[in-house]
């Protein structure tokens, strides 16, 4: 059965806004401008982009809002799940958001984007480590093939990384440092995910509700947190002029001074809202496994663009740790492949044994669960 045109409408939003969002951040980390003290310097604000980036799921609160007020004057019924949630179930998942997004943003300032986009393919693996230990789940042989190539995977897109750069060693060094920021980051997004299917999935809370409860608490916290963050000296980590570890003020002077990054600022705020909004609507209207397509889709976008400004230079490396990268994604969510192999070998079988024929009308029922939180 083909698409209907609202599918397609949604499928190509949470491509474009999936791409956008990686694309905008890594533009304003590349442009400069003046800030507080009156110097010009490189965007550097990881933190009060993790900051937009909560005001970007805060937005989907007002989807929620939106849809429901629509469906109400529309006398349709919308599910509302459980609405006897307490909001605090959301810190725990919003401190790990905040963690998880600040260190992949300190990565992304220092790495190329299409590496960031890949390397967050980390996930995986953490995250089916992490489901054994604390959620008693086992894995089965195909997972773990799958798990091996997107080690594989990971390893090439870092080599690739270091034996083709053409940079000076101390930029080599920060692009070594940020893909391990960005791996790191993706345990503490596994953790996230962990708890959010232990302890919200079984209050039945709409997804759309969910991104934006975590988003008012990971706005909040570290909204708050600029502040201290602007008393902290970095060192050497820090690119900033006073070598502050956060300075929102030069971060807010500096997207007044050059409209470069203030679009790319309200466009990484807009996308993450849309982006979430779309990629559940996606889960919902289609399948969990067409949104794992689009987000493999996204990330050869966020590569072309990258190759197509200038931000990289064409590593064949690259395209050989993209493609294990997706091997790996397909064989441990039982998608393409393992649906294609299954499909030959019930052909084989009643090609073989014509009395077998009835197991060509059986059916697997397709797994269809709504991912809370989609990671930017």
């Amino acid at each position: 059965m083909g698409w209907t045109l609202n599918q397609m409408g949604l499928a190509l939003m949470m491509f474009i806004t999936g791409s956008i969002n990686t694309l905008s951040t890594k533009w304003a980390d590349n442009e400069e401008a003046k800030g507080r003290v009156g110097t010009t310097h490189s965007f550097d604000h990881p933190f009060l982009q993790a900051v937009g980036m909560f005001l970007g799921e805060m937005l989907c609160l007002a989807f929620f809002r939106a849809l429901l007020i629509v469906n109400v004057r529309r006398d349709r019924d919308m599910e509302l799940g459980n609405q006897q949630f307490r909001p605090i179930i959301f810190l725990p998942a919003a401190l790990f958001d905040m963690c998880g997004t600040s260190l992949m943003y300190i990565g992304l300032n220092l790495t190329f984007a299409s590496s960031f986009q890949m390397l967050r393919g980390a996930v995986i693996i953490f995250t089916a480590l992490l489901s054994v230990a604390f959620l008693g789940r086992s894995i089965k042989l195909v997972g773990w093939l799958g798990m091996f190539f997107v080690i594989c995977g990971l390893c090439v897109v870092g080599l690739s990384d270091i034996l083709f750069n053409s940079q000076d060693i101390h930029d080599m060094n920060g692009i070594i440092a940020g893909d391990l920021l960005i791996i790191m980051a993706q345990i503490i997004v596994a953790t996230q995910m962990v708890y959010e299917e232990r302890f919200i999935l079984k209050h039945n809370i709409p997804a759309l509700q969910a991104v934006g409860w975590e988003g008012v608490f990971g706005f909040s916290v570290l909204g708050f947190l600029l502040i201290p963050f602007y008393f902290i000296n970095a060192g050497t980590f820090s690119k900033l002029p006073d070598n502050k570890l956060e300075d929102a003020i030069d971060g807010l002077i500096q997207i007044g001074n050059n409209w470069k990054i203030a679009l790319a600022t309200l466009g990484n705020v807009l996308s993450i809202a849309f982006f979430n909004f779309s990629g559940i609507s996606v889960t919902k209207e289609m399948s969990a496994t067409t949104r794992m397509v689009l987000d493999s889709l996204r990330t050869v976008a966020i590569w072309v663009v990258s190759l197509a400004v200038g931000w990289q230079t064409f590593q064949y490396l690259q395209l050989v740790g993209f493609a294990l990268l997706l091997l790996g994604m397909c064989l441990y969510n039982e998608v393409i492949i393992v649906p294609f192999l299954k499909w030959m070998w019930k052909r084989t079988v009643i090609l073989l044994r014509p009395d077998h024929q009835f197991l060509i009308n059986e059916e697997e029922p397709e797994a269809n669960t709504e991912e809370i939180h989609q990671v930017t």
